[in-house]
């Protein structure tokens, strides 16, 4: 599922939500398309367990209901987790997030790993450049620490990286900011946090 595009990933929950026989909403216009909308691409190699989605429905079907068709028509590597029904004028899940917590495995060590890692923290601007653009690096990552190794003695690393439209930090970079290489690494992203929920009632389901 790693190597599978963000829009693959939409094609593939909209074929399970149509499987479903759910009463999708369609948008407007000369191409209807069902309305759907995922919170927030994921790079490709990466994997997530804590992905929102945002659709639309015609009708009114109980969540419970609503996810137990879905799970049944989820193809493999997609686990439905919650279904969740909220206001029409809910903030829209794209412009509602914050930030996303990522750990990282690095599958080549780094000496001194937790001196880097609070180099980085102790930093001033960090400056890099994204597709022919300058950017800070820096403002982007929130917080930056050490896990256990896992079970293979690879070190870990838990980050929470801002995840906005025009400023979303990107595990591969700070792990090549610490010195390490992004093409020796494995990323998964375990929570989405929104603005519109407090800090102490923000949940992600395993």
């Amino acid at each position: 599922m790693r190597f599978t595009g963000h829009m693959d990933l939409h094609r593939s929950l909209e074929r399970a939500l149509r499987r479903a026989g759910l009463p999708l909403a369609y948008s407007q216009g000369f191409t209807k398309r069902p309305k759907i909308n995922l919170a927030s691409a994921l790079p490709l190699g990466v994997t997530a367990e804590a992905e929102l989605a945002d659709i639309w429905l015609d009708e009114a079907v109980a969540p419970g209901e609503a996810l137990d068709r879905i799970r049944s028509a989820a193809p493999p590597g997609i686990r439905l987790d919650e279904v969740t029904e909220v206001p029409e004028d809910a903030p829209k899940l794209q412009g509602a997030i914050r930030s996303s917590d990522f750990t990282v495995t690095l599958l080549e060590p780094l000496p001194d790993l937790d001196e880097r890692i609070a180099g980085i923290l102790a930093a001033g601007p960090l400056p890099r450049v994204r597709r022919d653009k300058p950017y800070d690096l820096r403002p982007l990552i929130l917080d930056l620490k050490r896990l256990d190794d896992d079970e293979t003695g690879h070190q870990r690393l838990l980050m929470t990286l801002l995840t906005q439209e025009a400023a979303t930090g990107r595990a591969d970079e700070v792990v090549e900011e610490l010195g390490g290489s992004p093409l020796a690494i494995r990323v998964h992203r375990v929570r989405i946090h929104l603005t519109s929920q407090p800090a102490n009632q923000q949940t992600s389901k395993p």
